[in-house]
């Protein structure tokens, strides 16, 4: 059968997008109630969700925040990342992994991947470590929990603070404990795309006192109203700027859809968990394709499932299978363009061929759609559509 984009039928009528949100009635509900509350913003629905968020991963402190960029740009902050230091991180990655150093004054470095499980390789980060180096942020890709031990082993060995960079991952577990209080910092985004959402939002949990209380005054212009911090209390309500801040605040309303959302977080995992499995059983039969290999440690909640295609084998190219499966009604994305590669970073100076793992993983992955509320017919469509196109090409090869 031909595929579409050859004048075949589509394998699917209507489009199936890469990503979408679930809300439900209770979710609507949850932010109703806040809209016709007193507080829109810096109220108890904040913290409700910051002590839900503790609750869940058993971190001793957590900040909501406005995005998951503003709470890696945080985390730098509370780390101490300041002009010339250098912080060890993949490119393999949304490009606020690499952001939030420059945010700081600092200087990315990147880490090759391992070549299986797509994640930064301790091995790699070894080798990167110089006398200016103060972090590491390693990225969960795709939900894939990172080599956390080893990493923390290095980190320890060198003195320098670990932020695991958790966007992808809420709901994963490591070792049987979830993710958010193993490394010094960990940061979560709530963006539609994600396992739950907050519209927009994020957050920053950590065990360290210290960062804690810098993160809270930095998410808020730092300006604080503790007794303890100011100069002088000459009225109820005084308050002064101590630091240097953002308003990277999060409001009650997106707090409320949060708290009404991680009340579902593991029925959420548990379907995507499921389909992973489909796509699994399906895409291991194609020799033609390469799937995400998983280290035991890591229980997985996925966030996105990409597929590696052999290019090589098939003779044709990523962009060439991507714009076929498009034509068959399946939405798309690949994660990640590696971040050296953006014209804004190679005006810093930075060079192709510096991580020859991702670059060559970038040349050959495709992200297919995985989200809660896709049917098992959607699901269906989804595996026929791949198998349909790769045929194609297998015989074309």
């Amino acid at each position: 059968m031909l595929p579409a984009i050859l004048g075949g039928k589509p394998a699917r009528k209507d489009f199936i997008p890469y990503g979408k949100q679930c809300i439900d009635d209770n979710d609507i509900q949850a932010v109703n109630e806040v809209l016709k509350s007193p507080y829109l913003t810096t109220g108890p629905k904040v913290e409700e969700f910051e002590q839900k968020l503790c609750e869940l991963t058993g971190a001793k402190y957590a900040v909501a925040i406005s995005n998951g960029t503003a709470a890696l740009h945080a985390a730098c902050h509370a780390a101490g990342i300041t002009n010339g230091d250098e912080v060890i991180t993949t490119p393999i990655t949304f490009a606020a992994s690499a952001n939030c150093i420059l945010y700081c004054g600092g200087v990315p470095v990147f880490a090759d991947i391992d070549p299986d499980t797509w994640n930064i390789d301790p091995k790699k980060i070894k080798e990167k470590i110089t006398k200016k180096t103060k972090a590491i942020i390693a990225v969960d890709f795709t939900g894939q929990a990172v080599k956390i031990d080893e990493i923390k082993k290095i980190c320890k060995e060198y003195d320098l603070v670990f932020i695991e960079d958790a966007a992808h991952s809420i709901g994963t577990k490591y070792k049987g404990k979830y993710v958010g209080s193993l490394a010094d910092l960990t940061t979560f985004s709530f963006h539609p795309v994600k396992t739950i959402t907050c519209g927009e939002g994020g957050a920053i949990l950590t065990n360290n006192e210290e960062f804690y209380k810098k993160i809270m005054l930095f998410r808020s212009h730092g300006i604080t109203r503790d007794s303890s911090l100011l100069t002088e209390t000459p009225f109820n309500g005084y308050n002064e700027q101590i630091d240097l801040g953002y308003n990277y605040r999060m409001t009650d309303f997106q707090a409320a859809l949060g708290l009404s959302q991680i009340k579902k977080l593991s029925i959420f995992s548990q379907r995507r968990k499921d389909i992973v499995e489909k796509y699994n059983a399906a895409f291991s039969k194609i020799p033609e394709i390469t799937i995400q290999k998983e280290i035991p440690e890591s229980e997985t909640t996925r966030h996105l499932y990409i597929l590696r295609i052999k290019t090589n084998t098939l003779k044709v190219s990523r962009n060439e299978v991507y714009k076929a499966l498009n034509a068959e009604n399946i939405g798309l994305q690949v994660h990640y363009i590696p971040v050296y590669f953006h014209p804004y970073y190679q005006k810093l100076g930075y060079k192709k061929g510096l991580c020859p793992n991702a670059e060559t993983l970038y040349e050959e992955i495709i992200t297919i759609p995985l989200y809660y509320s896709l049917s098992d017919e959607d699901v269906d469509s989804i595996i026929e559509a791949i198998d349909k196109v790769i045929s194609y090409y297998r015989k074309q090869g």
